[in-house]
């Protein structure tokens, strides 16, 4: 058996019941959505669908709870660019980090090319978005804020209260990314005021790949225009893409097997309790990062004590390759990682880890103090 330390790419392994519904589903449901003739197969997609939206609505305190305006992606990438595509005109200009992922980075840089402006907000050495920084940056007119909440490269974690505060005071729409929170930490879009909320369903929400979504401000829907146009299932005598939440944005078939994993996750994690989750995760990463913070030559990026953070490490060691390091983990003790830049280069820029990138290690729920213990030794052995 191998140790898992690579959650920060996708949770594993998932909970059973996820696999279950997912096999049940093309076993024995399996229609299409809005695609049949009102058989019970049809009504039970129909049913997948909305208890799933329903379920996200509520996590993710949803405007007025409202399922319809809860829109299924294929992951966060299709998200950010179904809003991002959706939104910025030429002539606008729109802000965000220098933590994000190249999911928010190439969608912006693409927008550049059509007469976008871009500006890249500083973080600090540790991963960290000063509030007032972005202040600073909108006083110049601004039509979009893009912000990840979390860094999937060292965890830091930013302050999504005192940043949507700044959005709100300038009056600029605020879209965040919660690849990494999404199910590990409290995100109330109506209470926080934002204009989008992009998710994938695949990470702490333990839901199958291939799942995501977006969390819409009504008003702020309206001024989007789909990503992707096509067949909905609805109103299909216009030749013209629907105007109705959530079809408006959900062109073509869904991912419904993912769809009824991802309900069967969302059940899970209320069973189990989210608090439960993030006390175990969060005990873990304590445990891991201070037995790091011990081994001579070892660096651990990012967050310093008393930072808020997730359980996302990057590593370094003196001397050593990250990819070699990778290598050797899973060869000699079977420890899964993961190496590199993490798609994110503009946060290893920031952090000062580019171009050599770093080693990153992220438990996870089903993760073992044994693991961490193993792993630790493992580091040492290898920084001697």
């Amino acid at each position: 058996m191998s140790i898992y330390l690579n959650n920060a790419a996708t949770t594993w392994p998932k909970p059973p019941c996820v696999a279950e519904a997912v096999y049940d589903f093309i076993s024995n449901h399996g229609a299409n959505l809005s695609r049949g003739s009102a058989s019970q197969r049809d009504i039970d997609s129909l049913d997948y669908s909305l208890a799933c939206r329903e379920s996200l609505a509520q996590m993710f305190g949803g405007y007025g709870g409202d399922p319809s305006h809860i829109t299924f992606t294929h992951n966060i990438t299709h998200s950010l660019n179904t809003v991002i595509k959706g939104f910025l005109k030429d002539g606008m200009r729109a802000v965000t980090t220098s933590m994000e992922h190249n999911a928010v980075i190439r969608p912006l840089r693409s927008a550049e090319e059509r007469g976008v402006s871009v500006d890249v907000v500083q973080c600090s050495l540790r991963g960290y978005l000063d509030p007032k920084a972005l202040e600073r940056a909108l006083c110049d007119k601004a039509d979009l804020v893009i912000v990840s909440h979390c860094s999937n490269v060292c965890g830091s974690l930013q302050d999504l209260n005192a940043i949507a505060e700044v959005c709100a005071k300038k009056g600029v729409p605020l879209v965040v990314d919660a690849a990494q929170t999404a199910g590990a930490a409290h995100i109330d879009t109506e209470a926080l005021g934002l204009a989008a909320l992009c998710f994938t369903g695949h990470k702490a929400l333990f839901g199958p790949q291939g799942t995501g979504g977006i969390v819409w401000k009504p008003e702020f829907a309206e001024m989007c225009g789909p990503f992707i146009e096509g067949g909905t299932g609805s109103i299909s005598h216009d030749e013209r893409q629907p105007r109705l939440m959530p079809d408006k944005f959900e062109s073509g078939t869904p991912n419904l097997p993912g769809i009824a994993g991802l309900l069967a996750a969302l059940k899970w994690l209320e069973k189990e309790d989210l608090r439960t989750i993030r006390a175990k995760e969060e005990d873990l990463g304590i445990k891991l990062k201070e037995g790091m913070k011990a081994i001579k030559g070892l660096r651990v990026l990012g967050p310093a004590e008393g930072d808020i953070s997730l359980p996302v490490f990057s590593i370094s060691i003196s001397g050593k390759d990250n990819g070699n390091l990778a290598r050797d983990l899973f060869d000699r003790w079977c420890i899964e990682t993961r190496p590199g830049l993490h798609c994110s280069p503009l946060a290893h820029r920031t952090l000062g880890t580019f171009p050599e990138g770093a080693l990153r290690l992220s438990p996870g729920y089903f993760n073992s103090e044994e693991e961490i213990e193993i792993t630790l030794d493992a580091l040492r052995e290898l920084a001697g």
